[in-house]
């Protein structure tokens, strides 16, 4: 029993975190009532999933009331779906709130759900109430991780937009001082080079072509 737990725990991990990730995209929609539905079903699938990890009959009614008990009370949310209505700032700082929020909620239901499961736990026998304070407690965890994932998320996008703005560049450069311009941008993402050392041997490649 031990050893079932400990091998459908990395495999619980990465249907809460894959579920997590796609909350946050369904919190940037920016229609209020879309978004809740979107979220609600993405959590109600995730509930389905763990159940197969841990060999559990799925209820979908009480898996919906389960949802409904443990995320009704979050009155912040409510606030940043609420924003949307706000014209122009509204769509765009209450979809990035609501991601967050989504991300973190999606996150402590599916650690509610694995930890009741791996005790044995169906169900018959969940009592969201007694689950509560967890379920906060991971809630708080969840947003911290969402802030994350949405930053590097950021990041990722402003690679991806400095990558092809070097790939018109690239057209008029040589091969010799394309693969110098990534050998430089890799010793500055390593930390062996600052930023300002970057830009003058950057400076000083491009003068030379």
């Amino acid at each position: 029993m031990t050893e079932n737990k400990e091998n459908n725990n990395p495999i619980a991990n990465s249907i809460i975190k894959n579920h997590m990730i796609w909350s946050m995209g369904a919190g940037l929609i920016p229609v209020p009532i879309a978004d809740f539905f979107a979220v609600s079903a993405i959590q109600l699938d995730m509930i389905r999933q763990l159940c197969k990890v841990y060999d559990i009959d799925f209820k979908e009614t009480e898996g919906k009331a389960i949802i409904t008990s443990l995320t009704s009370s979050g009155l912040a949310r409510l606030g940043a779906r609420a924003i949307k209505f706000i014209p122009g700032v509204g769509s765009v700082l209450g979809g990035m709130t609501l991601a967050i929020l989504s991300g973190g909620s999606t996150y402590a239901l599916g650690e509610v759900f694995k930890k009741h499961f791996e005790t044995g736990g169906t169900f018959l026998d969940f009592d969201p109430s007694r689950l509560k304070k967890y379920y906060d407690e991971q809630f708080e965890k969840g947003k911290e991780m969402a802030k994350k994932i949405k930053d590097e998320e950021e990041e990722i996008q402003q690679q991806v937009q400095d990558i092809k703005t070097t790939k018109v560049v690239e057209k008029s450069m040589s091969k010799d001082i394309v693969q110098k311009m990534k050998d430089l941008a890799e010793l500055k993402k390593d930390g062996l080079i600052t930023e300002e050392e970057f830009q003058t041997m950057k400076d000083r490649l491009l003068s030379s072509n």
